[in-house]
C-alpha cells in the first residue's frame, strides 16, 4: 500500500450474539500476510470481546493490533474514542493494510460511517464495506425481527403499541447499512428454512447487497474484504430510522457485570446460565470463567437459552483467577435475582 493511497476500513455489525467475533477469529486467520488492525466496541462492563480476541492464539496478532473502545456506543463518542483510535493507528511507523471494526450489538452503523468523513481522517481512510452478521436460528424463530408488516399490522390494532420496537429497528438500520449480509449459525437450520431466510433479507436489502451462509462465522478474509464500497460517500443510499437526528441513546438497554469464584465443571455453569439467558427481557450473557483444577480460561457466550464454551488461553500469572459475566439486556432487568441465579 503507497503512503498516500486510503487505509480500507471494514464495519462490522450485527446483533447481540449474531456471531461477530468468531467471524473475526476466523477473519484473522485468513489474513495471509496482512496487517489487520481491530477496533473493538464493547457495551457493558468489562471488554469482552477485545480479550477474547487478543486470546485468539493466531501468529501476528499482537495486543497492540487490538484497540478497544469500552466508553459507550462507538456511534455515541465519535469525536472522543474513535477518530483518535483511528489517528493512531494510521500514526503507526508501519501503518495497517486494512482495518477491521467490531461495533457492539445496539450501535447503530451508519452515524460510524458519517465519522469517516471528518476532515482529520476523510483523505486517510474508507469504509470498504459494512458487514450486517445476523444469527439465522434466532431470525427463524422471530425473536429478533419481525415482519415489518406484522408489525404494522399489531399497531394497527393495538393502542399500546404507538411507536416502533427498539430492538427491530435497529436491526433495520443494520441491514439498510450492509454492504454484504452474512447468515451466521446457519447450520442450526434447515435447508428450507435458510432459503426461506435468505430471500426474506435480501427483499429488505439494497439492490446488489449479497447474503452470504455461514457457520461460526468461517468466511475467508478474501470475502469478507476488499469490497470497494465507499460507504461514506453513498450515505443517502442507506436509510435509517434516525436520520435527521444528531445522536440517540441506549435508554432501552442496560448491562451489569457480575463477579463470582471457581466453577466446578463447564457444564455446571452452563445448566445454571441457560435458564437466565432464556429470560425475558435478558439479550445476552458472555464473560470469562474460572474452572478448578483448570489452568486454562473459559470463554462463556449465551444468547436464548443456548451456551457455548470453550478454553481460550492459559490464565496469566498477574491476573486473578475469577469468573466475570456481563448481562445485557433491555432496561428493567432483576438485577439481585439474575446475579444470585447466576453465581449459584
Amino acid at each position: 500500500m503507497s503512503a498516500t493511497a486510503k487505509v480500507p476500513a471494514t464495519v462490522i455489525t450485527g446483533f447481540l450474539g449474531a456471531g461477530k467475533t468468531s467471524m473475526i477469529r476466523h477473519l484473522l486467520g485468513t489474513a495471509r500476510g496482512r496487517r489487520l488492525a481491530l477496533i473493538v466496541n464493547e457495551f457493558g462492563d468489562l471488554g469482552i470481546d477485545g480479550e477474547i480476541l487478543r486470546g485468539c492464539g493466531i501468529e501476528g496478532c499482537t495486543d497492540e493490533d487490538v484497540v478497544e473502545l469500552a466508553n459507550g456506543c462507538i456511534c455515541c463518542t465519535v469525536a472522543d474514542d474513535f477518530v483518535p483510535a483511528i489517528e493512531a493507528l494510521l500514526a503507526r511507523a508501519q501503518r495497517p493494510d486494512h482495518i477491521v471494526i467490531e461495533t457492539s450489538g445496539l450501535a447503530l452503523p451508519k452515524p460510524l460511517v458519517k465519522a469517516f468523513n471528518w476532515p482529520e481522517i476523510r483523505t486517510r481512510v474508507t469504509v470498504d464495506g459494512v458487514i450486517a452478521v445476523i444469527d439465522a436460528d434466532a431470525l427463524a424463530a422471530g425473536r429478533l425481527a419481525p415482519d415489518p408488516r406484522l408489525l404494522a399490522a399489531q399497531r394497527a390494532g393495538d393502542g399500546a403499541l404507538d411507536h416502533d420496537n427498539p430492538i427491530e429497528e435497529l436491526f433495520e438500520d443494520q441491514l439498510t447499512c450492509a454492504d454484504l449480509v452474512v447468515l451466521n449459525k446457519a447450520d442450526l437450520v434447515d435447508d428450507a428454512c435458510l432459503a426461506a431466510l435468505t430471500a426474506d433479507l435480501a427483499a429488505r436489502l439494497r439492490p446488489g447487497v449479497k447474503v452470504l451462509r455461514a457457520a461460526h462465522g468461517g468466511l475467508d478474509a478474501g470475502v469478507l474484504l476488499g469490497l470497494d464500497a465507499a460507504a461514506e460517500d453513498d450515505l443517502d443510499a442507506r436509510p435509517s430510522h434516525h436520520d435527521g437526528t444528531d445522536d440517540h441513546d441506549h435508554d432501552d438497554f442496560e448491562s451489569f457485570a457480575v463477579s463470582f469464584g471457581e466453577v466446578a465443571a463447564p457444564d455446571a455453569l452452563a445448566a445454571r446460565l441457560a435458564p437466565v439467558a432464556g429470560a425475558p427481557g435478558v439479550l445476552r450473557i458472555k464473560g470469562f470463567a474460572a474452572v478448578a483444577g483448570r489452568d486454562m480460561r473459559l470463554v462463556v457466550q449465551a444468547v436464548g437459552a443456548r451456551v457455548q464454551h470453550y478454553y481460550d488461553r492459559d490464565w496469566r500469572a498477574d491476573e486473578a483467577r475469577a469468573s466475570r459475566l456481563v448481562v445485557i439486556g433491555e432496561t428493567g432487568l432483576d438485577r439481585a435475582a439474575i446475579a444470585a441465579a447466576l453465581t449459584g
